[in-house]
């Protein structure tokens, strides 16, 4: 399927790359339907991009990139609500955006994604973590479109 976007142009997806998340994203509950795109420029970054609005993308990476430790702790609700028994199944990414501070990211509620069933869910961590943990000044953040 072809997908027209604001910040990468048109591009072709297959239906199989779709996940789902059927409780959208806090704030964006009415979006559902999502893809991972990877940057052209760096390899660490990718994109969740919204099948339904082009204009819709967040920059999405690894916490244990920055984290080495990182763990999330969720309820057996949330991850039930897409079908994920094992944390193998499981890839874990947080929202990377510019804060006040330089680049942030937000470990207190990561993208949790059922890598084979396509189904993903945000969910907010038990753990203590940060809403917006502070990137070092060392990682690189370009801008690919």
């Amino acid at each position: 399927m072809k997908l027209k976007t604001t910040r990468f142009g048109d591009v072709e997806v297959l239906e199989s790359d779709e996940i789902l998340f059927p409780s959208g994203l806090i704030g964006i509950e009415q979006c559902t339907r999502w893809v991972l795109l990877a940057d052209a420029l760096n390899p660490a970054l990718g994109w969740l991009q919204s099948v339904d609005r082009g204009e819709l993308a967040m920059a999405v990476v690894s916490p244990r990139r920055f984290v080495s430790d990182y763990r999330v702790r969720v309820s057996s609700r949330e991850t039930a609500a897409i079908g994920l028994e094992s944390s193998a199944d499981a890839q874990v990414l947080v929202l990377l955006s510019k804060g006040n501070d330089g680049l942030v990211v937000n470990l207190k509620a990561p993208l949790v994604i059922h890598l084979s069933k396509r189904l993903g869910r945000q969910v907010i961590a038990k753990d203590d973590h940060a809403v917006q943990y502070v990137l070092g000044a060392t990682v690189p953040f370009r801008r690919s479109a």
